[in-house]
Protein backbone atom coordinates (compact mmCIF):
# COMPACT_ATOMS: atom_id res chain seq x y z
CA UNK A 1 0.00 0.00 0.00
CA UNK A 2 1.65 3.63 -0.77
CA UNK A 3 2.05 6.36 1.70
CA UNK A 4 1.82 9.73 1.37
CA UNK A 5 1.73 12.62 4.21
CA UNK A 6 -0.57 15.40 4.20
CA UNK A 7 1.73 18.32 6.60
CA UNK A 8 -0.61 21.19 7.76
CA UNK A 9 0.76 24.34 8.91
CA UNK A 10 -0.39 27.71 9.97
CA UNK A 11 -0.40 28.94 6.43
CA UNK A 12 -1.42 26.10 4.53
CA UNK A 13 -1.19 22.43 3.51
CA UNK A 14 1.08 20.28 1.23
CA UNK A 15 0.95 16.43 0.15
CA UNK A 16 4.18 14.05 0.19
CA UNK A 17 5.45 11.08 -0.84
CA UNK A 18 8.85 9.01 0.00
CA UNK A 19 10.86 7.31 -2.43
CA UNK A 20 13.12 4.72 -1.81
CA UNK A 21 16.43 4.54 -2.95
CA UNK A 22 17.96 1.22 -4.07
CA UNK A 23 21.66 0.71 -1.69
CA UNK A 24 22.82 2.76 0.73
CA UNK A 25 21.30 5.95 -0.36
CA UNK A 26 18.73 7.94 1.14
CA UNK A 27 15.16 8.04 0.67
CA UNK A 28 14.21 11.49 -1.54
CA UNK A 29 11.20 13.05 -0.26
CA UNK A 30 9.41 14.86 -2.75
CA UNK A 31 6.36 17.24 -2.72
CA UNK A 32 3.30 16.02 -5.11
CA UNK A 33 -0.32 17.62 -6.54
CA UNK A 34 -2.91 16.96 -4.49
CA UNK A 35 -5.06 15.47 -7.55
CA UNK A 36 -2.11 12.86 -8.00
CA UNK A 37 -2.55 11.65 -4.17
CA UNK A 38 -6.71 12.48 -4.65
CA UNK A 39 -6.43 9.40 -7.77
CA UNK A 40 -4.54 6.92 -5.92
CA UNK A 41 -6.50 7.63 -2.42
CA UNK A 42 -9.90 6.84 -4.60
CA UNK A 43 -8.22 3.39 -6.74
CA UNK A 44 -8.00 2.07 -3.10
CA UNK A 45 -3.99 1.78 -2.56
CA UNK A 46 -3.27 4.33 -0.64
CA UNK A 47 -3.57 5.30 2.86
CA UNK A 48 -2.33 9.24 4.13
CA UNK A 49 -0.80 10.00 7.34
CA UNK A 50 -2.09 13.63 8.03
CA UNK A 51 0.50 15.51 9.83
CA UNK A 52 -0.37 18.40 12.28
CA UNK A 53 3.28 20.49 12.29
CA UNK A 54 2.19 22.93 15.59
CA UNK A 55 0.93 19.90 17.50
CA UNK A 56 2.90 17.43 15.94
CA UNK A 57 -0.68 14.81 16.24
CA UNK A 58 -0.73 12.35 13.79
CA UNK A 59 -3.75 10.93 11.94
CA UNK A 60 -3.63 7.70 9.29
CA UNK A 61 -6.49 8.13 6.60
CA UNK A 62 -7.27 5.15 4.64
CA UNK A 63 -10.15 4.59 2.22
CA UNK A 64 -11.92 2.13 4.46
CA UNK A 65 -11.53 4.93 7.27
CA UNK A 66 -15.37 6.99 8.42
CA UNK A 67 -16.57 9.04 5.69
CA UNK A 68 -16.79 11.96 8.16
CA UNK A 69 -13.03 11.32 8.63
CA UNK A 70 -11.79 11.70 5.44
CA UNK A 71 -13.82 14.57 4.27
CA UNK A 72 -12.57 16.25 7.56
CA UNK A 73 -8.96 15.19 7.09
CA UNK A 74 -8.61 15.23 3.48
CA UNK A 75 -11.66 16.76 1.28
CA UNK A 76 -14.41 15.73 -0.66
CA UNK A 77 -12.21 15.47 -3.41
CA UNK A 78 -11.23 12.19 -1.66
CA UNK A 79 -14.61 10.88 -1.43
CA UNK A 80 -16.37 8.52 -4.26
CA UNK A 81 -19.21 10.34 -5.96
Amino acid sequence: MKRYTKVISMTGYYFTKEFEKKGSKKNKVREVTENTVAKFFLEGDTEVLVYFLESEREVLVTPFSDPSDIKKYLGSKFLKK
